[in-house]
């Protein structure tokens, strides 16, 4: 009962929204440009020990560009990670709960003000918990290669998860994200995860693409989407952090495998060093082209649509201003 009322909520977002929610873009883009220090193995999680505040900052101005819907920052947000960092299991715990704490309040805070004006154009946000793949963790741009060696089997991916999944459901988010999954292994553990954990809140799950043809594994989308498209737990399915002109093709893709909601938020166009840890200088998309090319994605099939890696408020607003008032 409770995937059916859950699974409304989030298509009355999609049809309030015009066919097409907007999901916000570049968390650890803007963090930085507000003057974060992130390179760090936990990446923009860094923030809710150091800096929670700036999280809510950046959560508010998504909002204020017109996103529908505010991913949190638990991306590189883990159990084990944390714990590497001298945090007992408690404390990382309660950061992860931290993290949607924070957008579910900057999400009250926002609709409460924009409410007191009756000709305002937004909708009330809803909450994305972000689940970042195994990849994320090993922070060694392995989810970009789905490359995990020959020690990582499907019980492990689950085991990795678990704790993450159960902690942040707890929490309270609208919906879970489980982004930049680069195999069908781990497309498979989450799905079997959700299941074995009885999990009611609507998720999507997003791949990564680095050929703009199949998954970073090299196995087709059509093998990776088979475990999903039997799950009624999970509502969307799509790409995120891939470059923006692979999407139009993945898109008419996926509309031949699934008949899930479509979600796209794909990155700048620049391309991350993984081991690096920098963005390599490459031809990328500005606001201009996503507002050009946002209308083009939703007309082949995507209901949402936002951005990744080095996109910014400024290009969410290019996004909600087009597919709102087109």
């Amino acid at each position: 009962m409770g995937i059916q009322k859950e699974r409304t909520l989030l298509e009355d977002l999609v049809k309030k929204a015009g066919g097409c929610a907007v999901i916000d873009g570049g968390f650890a883009t803007q963090l930085e440009k507000h003057g974060a220090t992130i390179n760090d193995p936990l990446w923009s999680a860094l923030c809710l020990i150091k800096d929670p505040d700036l999280i809510k900052r950046v959560h508010l101005e998504y909002l204020e560009a017109g996103a529908d819907i505010l991913v949190t920052s638990s991306y590189q947000a883990t159990l084990p990670g944390f714990l590497s960092r001298g945090l007992s299991a408690e404390e990382g715990e309660l950061l992860l709960k931290k993290s949607v704490t924070l957008a579910v309040e900057a999400r009250n805070k926002f609709w409460d003000a924009v409410e007191r004006n009756p000709g305002h154009r937004y909708n009330r946000a809803l909450v994305a918990a972000s689940i970042g793949s195994y990849g994320a963790y090993l922070a060694d741009g392995s989810e970009y290669s789905g490359c995990y060696g020959p020690d990582v089997n499907l019980e492990k991916l689950k085991d990795f998860h678990r704790r993450r999944l159960q902690v942040l459901v707890k929490a309270g988010p609208d919906l879970l994200a489980f982004e930049t999954i680069p195999n069908k292994l781990e497309a498979q553990a989450c799905v079997e995860l959700l299941e074995e954990e009885n999990i009611n809140i609507p998720s999507w799950i997003c791949f990564s693409s680095v050929d703009g043809e199949n998954a970073p594994s090299g196995e087709s989308f059509q093998q990776c989407l088979e475990a999903i498209n039997k799950s009624d737990r999970v509502k969307a399915v799509g790409i995120n952090c891939a470059p923006p002109h692979f999407i139009e093709s993945l898109i008419c893709k996926f509309k031949e495998l699934t008949e899930k909601l479509i979600a796209v938020y794909p990155n700048s166009g620049e391309v991350w060093d993984g081991r690096a840890k920098r963005w390599l200088p490459s031809t990328c998309f500005d606001d201009d082209k996503f507002e050009l090319f946002a209308t083009r994605w939703h007309n082949l099939g995507a209901s949402l649509i936002g951005g990744c890696c080095r996109t910014t408020p400024s290009t969410i607003q290019a996004i909600s201003k087009v597919l709102k008032n087109p």
